[in-house]
């Protein structure tokens, strides 16, 4: 990417009122974005490091707590604190720590705990699965349906309608429902995309690499919540293994609506292999905010989504430390005003009413909805 300082666009960007920019539009755009991602990699430094290591004991000391309620976890209020702790220190872990750290935003710190290719999260998806299926597919191909993963509902929800009506869908909100609650193992197999072996685009022997990976991390994972740390908990053994399940669970739900609401809302773009072909940089960018949405909250909100709160920015700049994403809005919104493009913007309780509302419209045929008009 560009590492030009700030600059007047070479061409004029008169606001289009929400139309589609002009190729002309789209670089000049473009020019700007890359200008103030260079002063923002610019500024990064140890208020940045500082910051992350300051989450990281936070959580290490929430996962601490809540493991050590859980042991006394016979005493309801202790089981309630812990599942508390536990579930806080899981969500954080997930989003603000690890979501981030393994898309390289604290690469700079050249720190081997902080740097995406050593670290690990307390998750049963793979390290090197998520590279793939999110920080490569996901990130690059963002809401190109038959390309992006993600925008064909995971392969289990129809959350478009370039995905043909089957009476399958019919079950769109119950599958909807399933993935939320088992979320992280439903992204531990994405990259399986089993829905292409029942359609026999892909065999099982072509699964081999990726079962691997799953069958390493996830019986990992299985055994350290549901075996040592119960087993460490003596006559608490089920005080902690429901503790654990119930942790994992507000984590799932959590997590889910948050990327739910990045991209499923109804006002959030989905576009065709044929019309994202020879995109250029600046073409990149301008999809990425037209695919994705942001919603608001307090600071506190902020760092529980792992900043995802702000989905358009860290689409912009996945590799930029996210807790800047907000500082970065300011100045991508006034861009955005000022091109006409798009910025999807509202609470995290209407972004989510809008995607349900779409998983449910979604699972009826879609002459259901023309015959109705």
């Amino acid at each position: 990417m560009s590492t030009a300082t700030a600059t007047k666009p070479a061409v004029a960007a008169a606001p289009t009122s929400g139309k589609k920019l002009t190729p002309e539009q789209i670089e000049a755009f473009g020019k700007e974005l890359d200008d103030l991602r260079a002063r923002i990699v610019a500024d990064l430094g140890e208020k940045d490091a500082d910051y992350i290591r300051d989450i990281v004991a936070k959580q290490k000391k929430l996962e601490l707590t809540g493991r050590a309620l859980l042991w006394a976890g016979w005493f309801p209020p202790a089981f309630v604190g812990g599942v508390a702790a536990l579930s806080l220190s899981k969500i954080i872990d997930n989003m603000e720590i690890g979501h981030n750290i393994m898309h390289g935003q604290y690469d700079f710190m050249n720190d081997p705990a902080y740097t995406s290719k050593n670290f690990d999260w307390d998750n049963t998806i793979h390290a090197d699965s998520w590279l793939y299926t999110h920080n490569y597919i996901h990130h690059t191909f963002t809401n190109i349906y038959g390309k992006d993963h993600d925008a064909e509902g995971y392969g289990v929800m129809r959350m478009s309608e370039e995905q043909p009506w089957h009476p399958i869908w019919l079950l769109n909100p119950v599958f909807c429902g399933l993935l939320q609650t088992f979320f992280q193992w439903g992204t531990a197999i994405q990259e399986f995309e089993t829905e292409k072996v029942f359609k026999g685009e892909r065999t099982l022997a072509d699964l081999k690499p990726a079962f691997a990976r799953f069958k390493e991390k996830a019986l990992k994972q299985a055994l350290k919540d549901y075996v040592l740390f119960p087993a460490l908990s003596g006559p608490g053994a089920p005080f902690t293994f429901a503790g654990n399940a119930l942790a994992n669970l507000t984590r799932n739900l959590w997590a889910s609506s948050v990327i739910w609401c990045g991209h499923f809302p109804e006002d959030v773009e989905i576009f065709t292999v044929a019309e994202t072909e020879d995109e250029s940089h600046a073409e990149w960018y301008y999809r990425q905010i037209r695919g994705s949405a942001n919603f608001t909250g307090s600071k506190t909100v902020d760092m529980l989504s792992g900043n995802l709160s702000h989905q358009i920015e860290h689409h912009l700049f996945p590799d930029i430390p996210a807790y800047r994403y907000k500082e970065i809005s300011v100045e991508v919104k006034a861009l955005c005003e000022k091109y006409g493009v798009p910025y999807h913007q509202d609470t995290m309780v209407n972004q989510l009413l809008s995607v349900y509302k779409k998983v449910y419209k979604l699972s009826l045929p879609d002459s259901f909805w023309t015959k109705s008009k």
